[in-house]
């Protein structure tokens, strides 16, 4: 018997250590499925009061399953309003006097400091925007000896050298050497497109400067976008760049980055960037990269220059949702996947419906109709490839003038991010057998209670399809969770069900 009790007593402490693992393990799984939230849309109120809002909304977002959120560039840009694109001080988070504020259009940097530090309190990774291509917003002109390029072919020069007043010289009089005692002088840019001398817009090139040759193909050379464009052949420059991405990372404890303009910056640069802020901070950076293009091919050449080291934007897959909300039921759903990123290089791709530059009136403006969005989270919060992102303009509408503004759709999204927080695991099924109507299952997986879905989706008429859930499942009454149908399905024997879906809508049953 006193053998038998120093046994149970050596076995003891290893029975709860099996336990306390079969448990963790439980709950990792439960949290494998990732959720991405762009914690912003392009007409955002010049309030200084958003670092206020994300914080405050941090619980809600963690309670529906967010994981990580896309904020705005942080930095100043050429003024109070800027939306963060034209990057003016990378190193100016709301903290000096520049461009007539201290505060940027979002808030000041501890108040961005205090939200980062709340979402993370909540286990919310937080990635920081990177405005790289170019700088917005020079103190002082320069003189500058330059051409003039086509814009249509940027490697064909259309004129002599002639002297330009170009806005190229960056001192950063309000902040100084604090951070960084890097200056930006003309020869630290590749062209500009403003001479202010004449008042004209052109696009210029500067003497003894060549288009970064590693960049998007269109327009002959793509390097450069807007304002002063940033050369990546210089050292110096390099050095400051990549010093500058450590900085950032550390200084707002950032979790990754979102890489703006891709198409427009040196390749090898943004891989050999990546690859050194990881190895400075330690830390795994997951980065996404904005490559504007509804081309498979290029986005595939893209992450082969850049060797896979980071994510990409499912720009194809936002085309096949555009075009399937408005062709009035003539889309073929079958071919949602067709020429995605997804669909080729699924752990790569992050899928998303609208963003802020395909919102009403911005220059990429695609915006996705209303009443397929719903459809569209569907397909990126359910199905198993892909890591999804939600875009603040759906959940909480924009605030442009334009009529055609997007409404607030969080009711809608909602019960899909439940779903995909508590439902969407196990092996996946996939019936694209219809022209209208398509759906997939889950099978659901044993570590997560009673996971498992299947979801219908149509463009057109409504109707049903018989598919399979999983024999583990059998016996089991489902509901849509979406609300959008009040019919129940029982599971059979074999784990086959006869799921129905409205016109025109979305259907996700799941275990009652």
């Amino acid at each position: 018997m006193k053998q038998h009790k120093r046994l149970y007593a050596r076995l003891l402490p290893l029975l709860f250590a099996l336990i306390f693992l079969l448990s963790h393990s439980a709950a990792a799984a439960a949290s494998l499925n990732g959720t991405l939230m762009q914690y912003f849309e392009w007409y955002m109120p010049n309030d200084g009061q958003h670092w206020k809002r994300l914080q405050n909304d941090s619980a809600y977002l963690a309670e529906h399953g967010i994981t990580a959120v896309w904020i705005p560039p942080a930095y100043k840009g050429t003024s109070q309003d800027d939306v963060g694109y034209g990057a003016y001080d990378l190193y100016d988070l709301g903290e000096f006097h520049q461009k007539g504020t201290v505060r940027t259009k979002y808030g000041t940097k501890g108040e961005l400091q205090s939200a980062i530090n709340s979402l993370h309190s909540r286990d919310i990774n937080v990635y920081g925007d990177v405005v790289i291509n170019h700088k917005g917003g020079a103190d002082a002109t320069e003189d500058v000896t330059a051409v003039e390029v086509d814009p249509a072919d940027r490697n064909r020069v259309t004129s002599g050298e002639q002297r330009i007043k170009a806005w190229t010289h960056f001192q950063f009089p309000g902040r100084g050497s604090t951070y960084s005692d890097f200056k930006w002088y003309w020869y630290h840019f590749d062209g500009t497109d403003w001479d202010e001398s004449r008042k004209l817009n052109r696009i210029y090139k500067f003497q003894g400067k060549a288009w970064d040759w590693e960049v998007s193909n269109e327009n002959g050379n793509y390097d450069y976008l807007m304002y002063a464009d940033i050369d990546y052949d210089h050292p110096d420059v390099t050095a400051e760049i990549k010093r500058w991405g450590t900085w950032y990372a550390n200084e707002l404890q950032l979790d990754g980055f979102r890489l703006d303009a891709v198409k427009h910056i040196k390749f090898s640069f943004l891989r050999d960037w990546v690859n050194h802020v990881r190895e400075k901070t330690g830390k795994e950076m997951f980065t996404v990269a904005e490559y504007w293009q509804n081309d498979l091919g290029a986005l595939e050449n893209y992450l082969n220059k850049t060797n896979f080291n980071h994510s990409v934007f499912d720009v194809p897959l936002h085309y096949q949702f555009h075009a399937a909300s408005t062709q009035g039921g003539g889309y073929d759903m079958r071919k949602l996947l067709n020429g995605t990123v997804v669909s080729k290089h699924p752990v790569k791709a992050v899928t998303f419906v609208d963003n802020h530059d395909t919102q009403p009136g911005q220059s990429l403006e695609s915006t996705v109709q209303t009443w397929f969005k719903p459809l569209a989270y569907a397909f990126i919060l359910t199905r198993e490839a892909g890591y999804p992102q939600i875009f603040y303009g759906d959940m909480y509408g924009t605030k442009g003038a334009s009529q055609r503004e997007i409404p607030a759709m969080k009711h809608k999204i909602e019960p899909i991010l439940k779903a995909r927080k508590q439902y969407a695991y196990g092996a996946q099924h996939d019936y694209f057998d219809h022209h209208n109507i398509v759906g997939w299952t889950r099978e659901g997986d044993s570590s997560v209670a009673n996971s498992g879905l299947a979801a219908l989706i149509t463009d057109g008429p409504g109707g049903t399809k018989r598919m399979y859930v999983g024999r583990q499942n059998a016996g089991e009454t489902w509901d849509d969770i979406t609300g959008n149908r009040s019919d129940s399905v029982v599971i059979n024997a074999e784990g086959w069900g006869e799921f129905h879906v409205n016109g025109g809508s979305v259907s996700i049953y799941v275990q009652r």
